[in-house]
């Protein structure tokens, strides 16, 4: 049985992983000023590429490694991948608005990717195995905790660039995480969860079809979030003219209600099923999202509650689909959460990239935003797919 205090460790890192997962995104308004990096919004887009497919990467090999060296193995070269970021991220606001400032951002960027590719999947593995019977709450709740960190890292950004030094939250982010990293190095994390480095070697697993409909769910829910989480604050200030610390807020207000809206669905699950749940919130998340697309300009209030409503539409639905997968597809239980992952990021990575160079042709984010409700529906109408004989 693992100790309260490797709960708690487990807890907190996945409050760290999300402060440094928003951290660019949040900082999306120092980019792109013409007095900071001034990143063009081609850029700006560009900056999340090497995320992407490193991320992809160690999702993917993750489940492997864990087999070969033990999940926690696994989680601590996560955290080390996220503190050189972060450390990158600092040295890159000594060379801020000259040329060498965009490779540095790169490359922290990549070591965002692996951090997050080897850390998040080993959460969420160590998590179900902590709570074998309570799988699916206990996963909403770790996650709602990484949203806990995602909520804080746009204020954090909003407070540290009101006091003349935005650079603080990559301070802040590599203190906490080395802190986290010296803490768990003694402790055993995963003694007792399948796939570690003792346990004997497994021959290749088929990988079930039915996988892939997680995958496709994942990929378009990563459209979905990051179509907020990176362009919400781009949106606030050149559609709706909104001021720095609005669109700080109308990204606060998105995360925020990803949080709650976790945290809700795990204690409500005794009244409000997760499959339902699972089948309602796209069509809510494709509302919001004709909603944005049709917000007048000079109305950032507005902006920042459509937001939040975009929030709760993507709160439950990537924890869900990991769960589910990790209780139905138990061929490949111990991988299923790197698979999502990669999957989600392929998704973030299409609306991170892909979005950026539509923008400088000329295509306006309103637009982008109704092509992102027939991604969400086409989500919602996946979920009866995905959720096929779930009687929850």
């Amino acid at each position: 049985m693992p100790s309260s205090t490797e709960r708690t460790v487990v807890y907190v890192a996945a409050a760290a992983q999300g402060i440094v997962l928003v951290t660019f995104p949040a900082a999306s308004t120092v980019f792109t000023d013409p007095s900071e990096f001034d990143l063009s919004n081609t850029q700006y887009g560009t900056l999340f590429l090497p995320q992407v497919v490193t991320a992809i990467a160690a999702s993917v090999a993750g489940a492997g490694l864990a087999r070969r060296v033990g999940v926690k193995s696994v989680y601590l070269w996560g955290l080390v991948g996220g503190l050189l970021s972060m450390a990158l991220l600092l040295l890159s606001a000594a060379f801020e608005g000259t040329a060498a400032a965009y490779p540095i951002l790169l490359l922290a960027t990549a070591c965002l990717g692996i951090g997050f590719g080897l850390t998040v999947p080993a959460l969420n593995t160590l998590t179900a195995a902590f709570n074998p019977t309570k799988v699916d709450p206990s996963i909403l709740v770790l996650n709602a905790l990484l949203g806990v960190g995602t909520v804080l890292a746009p204020v954090l950004v909003a407070i540290f660039v009101g006091l003349g030094f935005w650079w603080g939250l990559p301070v802040t982010s590599t203190i906490l995480l080395a802190m986290i990293l010296v803490v768990s190095i003694r402790l055993p994390l995963d003694a007792g969860v399948g796939g570690s480095g003792s346990a004997p070697r497994q021959g290749k697993t088929r990988i079930p079809s039915r996988f892939w409909i997680f995958a496709a769910f994942a990929v378009l829910y990563g459209i979905c979030e990051t179509m907020n989480g990176n362009w919400a604050q781009v949106d606030m200030t050149s559609e709706l003219g909104a001021s720095t610390t609005e669109a700080a807020l109308a990204l606060t207000a998105f995360w925020g209600m990803v949080t709650v809206g976790r945290v809700g669905f795990a204690f409500l699950r005794r009244w409000i099923p997760e499959r339902w749940a699972y089948h309602v919130l796209p069509f809510l998340l494709s509302g919001v999202f004709v909603l944005i697309a049709l917000l007048p300009s000079g109305e950032p209030g507005l902006g920042i509650l459509a937001f939040g409503l975009a929030g709760l539409g993507c709160s439950a639905l990537l924890p869900l689909t990991i769960s589910f997968g990790q209780e139905e597809l138990v061929v490949m239980s111990a991988a299923v959460a790197g698979g999502v992952i990669a999957s989600y990021q392929l998704g973030y990575g299409i609306a991170a990239f892909g979005a950026g160079p539509l923008i400088d042709s000329g295509v306006a984010l309103p637009t982008l935003y109704g092509a992102a409700a027939v991604v969400a529906a086409t989500m919602g109408l996946l979920s009866f797919i995905v959720a096929r004989g779930w009687n929850r």
